[in-house]
């Protein structure tokens, strides 16, 4: 009885662990303003956004294509998930991010449907985390690189 018990706690404690654990979603937020021809907002309607990551330019190929049909505010201001839209082609898991240069191309239809206009095409840049996280390795848990030194959070030097 006693070792099924053991078991039993083993196995929720290792389950729990494992379903708790923070892996970060293939995603990322996108806000707007969605205007027409004349600069004025849409406000409070739905709209057909296309998002597009292209690989290595501005007329790059298309790496990635989702759609969305979102509802713009009274300012006409929306704001979507990439990586949570309805996949056209390609995957957002499969993506080499530190491969290449990648840029993201935004599509909207005014009347809410897959007619896109291509509203413009920005690069894809580093935000200020991810930039610190390039170098967390190599000051917590990989050591700096030849130093023969570690430190784990929680540890005290000595």
């Amino acid at each position: 009885m006693k070792r099924l018990l053991t078991f039993l706690l083993f196995t929720v404690i290792t389950l729990s662990s494992t379903l708790y654990a923070q892996i970060p979603p293939n995603a990322f937020n996108y806000s707007a303003v969605a205007r027409d021809a004349s600069g004025q907002a849409i406000a409070t309607s739905t709209i057909g956004i296309q998002i597009s990551i292209l690989q290595s330019s501005t007329t790059g190929t298309s790496v990635y294509t989702e759609n969305h049909f979102v509802n713009t505010d009274e300012f006409g201001l929306f704001n979507l998930v990439i990586g949570a839209g309805a996949v056209q082609s390609g995957s957002m898991t499969t993506i080499d991010w530190a491969g290449d240069n990648y840029y993201l191309k935004v599509g909207m239809d005014a009347t809410g449907g897959t007619n896109f206009l291509t509203m413009g095409t920005t690069q894809l840049l580093s935000v200020p985390y991810a930039l610190h996280a390039a170098t967390a390795d190599s000051i917590v848990g990989g050591g700096a690189a030849g130093s023969g030194f570690t430190h784990y959070i929680g540890e005290e030097f000595g």
